[in-house]
């Protein structure tokens, strides 16, 4: 067994797409991983999983949730030591220290292009930054981010990958949890 990270992309988000956090370790429970601690209740989950390539353990998550729990979302699943490089990698470490609240890490289904990540730099139009480090988008929201243009849509739609972001203070709290 190995111990993952699973982020849950679009649940429990404005009324929709619910997902009970006991439903979802129930789900993990009966697929066989084990020790699936959920934090808050936007879809972070901690796991122990067979030794499956993040990839095929997305796949699988992704059909059963479908199936058992009538929601369609995608899952984003990195390893421990994959956690642990994210954390290691991150390019703003000053924002991390002053506003762990307003610097995300966008795990990204798939690594974007150099031009589409410069795309989307040349495309912000507020004090945000960002930086891109394998399937990992870095972003800086320094006014905060209720009222950025840099949505997830603009993200998405311009990296073209699907991807979902969590702030560092829970990417803290689930590297504790690994």
């Amino acid at each position: 067994m190995a111990k993952h990270v699973a982020l849950l992309r679009g649940i429990n988000v404005g009324g929709k797409n619910l997902v009970p956090m006991a439903a979802l370790r129930s789900l993990l429970a009966d697929l066989g991983l084990a020790d699936c601690q959920t934090l808050l209740q936007s879809g972070n989950v901690v796991l122990d999983s067979p030794r499956l390539a993040a990839e095929k353990l997305e796949r699988l998550l992704e059909t059963e949730t479908q199936r058992q729990l009538k929601v369609k979302c995608d899952y984003l699943v990195r390893t421990a030591k994959e956690w642990r490089t994210i954390i290691a990698n991150n390019p703003f470490p000053d924002e991390a220290e002053r506003d762990p609240a307003h610097l995300v890490v966008m795990c990204l289904k798939s690594a974007p292009s150099q031009a589409a990540v410069q795309e989307l730099a040349d495309a912000i139009r507020g004090p945000e930054l960002v930086r891109a480090v394998g399937k990992q988008l870095y972003l800086v929201y320094p006014a905060g981010i209720g009222r950025s243009k840099l949505t997830g849509t603009l993200i998405e739609r311009t990296l073209s990958t699907r991807g979902t972001g969590r702030n560092w203070n829970t990417v803290q709290k689930l590297a504790a949890l690994l």
